[in-house]
């Protein structure tokens, strides 16, 4: 594939985590403990992952988490994104790489780890406490979305065929 041809690429992938996050942020999901969100962007990553490899997944995630972040967000909300995005990826990279794990397996494990990362930026601001108390309902979210992402991600990785540049 030509560099422009990656460019165009990768930036349509932008465009499209960017569009998720923002559907995610217009449906009405609210189970009463802050922080549980879809992750419908998450969708785009493991898509990028699958296809492309570790480092266009990471270069797209940051790149939408900034975006997003000076759009519709503020300075925490871009750290713990990135701490949360940054282990996840990390997380479904190495399980990937194991047979015994589906894409479904790979985004439940990188919904867990998401909540992780975020907590453990949190952790300094909030204290342990907090984190301790959030992190069963934030794990117990992660599997519910993490399965639902995981399953939309298999079907598009399965019946769409993207390009593989690496």
């Amino acid at each position: 594939m030509k560099s422009t041809q990656k460019t165009a690429y990768f930036g349509a992938m932008l465009g499209l985590a960017i569009i998720c996050g923002y559907v995610e942020m217009l449906i009405p999901f609210d189970f009463g403990v802050p922080g549980i969100k879809l992750g419908l962007a998450n969708i785009v990553a493991l898509v990028i992952l699958y296809k492309n490899g570790f480092l266009p997944a990471l270069a797209v995630n940051i790149a939408r988490v900034l975006l997003v972040g000076i759009l519709f967000g503020n300075a925490m909300g871009i750290a713990y994104a990135l701490c949360g995005g940054i282990l996840s990826l990390i997380v479904m990279c190495l399980l990937k790489k194991a047979p015994v794990f589906s894409t479904v397996g790979v985004s439940v494990a990188g919904a867990a780890a998401h909540n992780i990362g975020q907590l453990s930026a949190a952790l300094p601001i909030i204290g342990l406490k907090a984190v301790i108390f959030y992190l069963p309902f934030l794990l117990l979210a992660a599997v519910v979305t993490g399965f639902l992402v995981g399953l939309g991600a298999a079907l598009i990785i399965k019946r769409v065929r993207l390009s593989k540049s690496r």
